[in-house]
């Protein structure tokens, strides 16, 4: 069989469903596996666990193997941060689980092997590259955040440290506390403690709440959900799928039939100036 009739063959394989199927069941069932050495097991169970392992290895080798010929040249594979990912996580369970030195290493490289439902499925694919592009816009927010906590943090210790120096002794205890009242965590307790003496302390818990809990976190939701859309389109712009992708197909195709117009236009205003000009007798 040719070389390319091969590679032809290998791309079908791992592209067909029933094998991305295929591939999704052995990473749960690898998962199953992991969860299952965590046990107390009976010795002839423990065999059978290890040879599974092994085939588990075994099978996720030739994939990875499958997927590198199937390319129509070697590092096209390693192109691909995805693949890269698989790779290396494949690679590292090749590592043997026998021996003192190596088993605790093999067992927690072994753990990883989960994380493959990520590059297999696109759609974890999609969620995965949201949140990893949009973490520098986070930052910002995360930095306001920050800020906003270290001002409440210091009026907070400098006027109720006399209340309850457990909840306001210092600012990084009442951070602390700070973070217990935005995740609503019994946050009416330390407001009814201060209010007696500070009646008015109500309008200081309320604004950090209205501030962490609405504001900032509604934007943090906000970055995501537009960085996801953006890759939902991106990726189906590539694939051609949904609206996006049919836009894409038309813009494509116009600009084709674009630059094919102007391809004739020049071909007959050349074939104009090519002719002699008409003489009248």
């Amino acid at each position: 069989m040719p070389v390319a009739q091969l590679k032809l063959q290998l791309s079908k394989l791992h592209r067909n469903k029933l094998f991305e199927l295929m591939v999704i069941s052995i990473i749960v069932f690898s998962a199953l596996i992991t969860g299952a050495k965590t046990y107390n097991i009976d010795p002839t169970t423990t065999h059978i666990v290890l040879w599974l392992d092994l085939f588990i290895t075994v099978f996720f080798l030739i994939e990875v193997l499958i997927k590198i010929a199937s390319e129509p040249h070697f590092f096209d594979f390693f192109k691909k941060g995805w693949n890269v990912f698989d790779f290396l996580i494949v690679t590292a369970s090749l590592l043997p689980i026998e021996g003192n030195d190596t088993v605790l290493l093999a067992r927690l490289l072994r753990i990883f092997r989960v994380l493959r439902l990520v590059s297999v499925i696109p759609e974890l694919r999609i969620l995965i590259s949201a949140l990893v592009k949009a973490l520098p816009r986070m930052g910002y927010i995360v930095l306001l955040m920050f800020i906003i906590f270290y001002i409440y943090a210091a009026i907070g210790s400098f006027m109720f440290e006399h209340i309850n120096t457990a909840l306001w002794g210092n600012i990084s205890i009442a951070m602390l506390t700070l973070f217990r009242i935005a995740t609503f965590e019994d946050w009416t307790d330390i407001m009814y403690e201060t209010m007696p003496e500070y009646p008015l302390s109500w309008i200081f818990y309320l604004s950090f709440i209205f501030l962490t809990a609405f504001v900032f976190l509604n934007m943090m939701i906000g970055v995501i959900l537009d960085v996801m859309q953006r890759e939902h389109e991106a990726y189906y712009c590539e694939t051609g799928q949904g609206e996006a992708g049919e836009v894409h197909w038309i813009k494509e195709h116009t600009s084709l039939m674009e630059q094919r117009l102007d391809r004739i236009e020049i071909l007959l205003l050349e074939n104009v100036k090519s002719k002699p000009p008409h003489q009248g007798s």
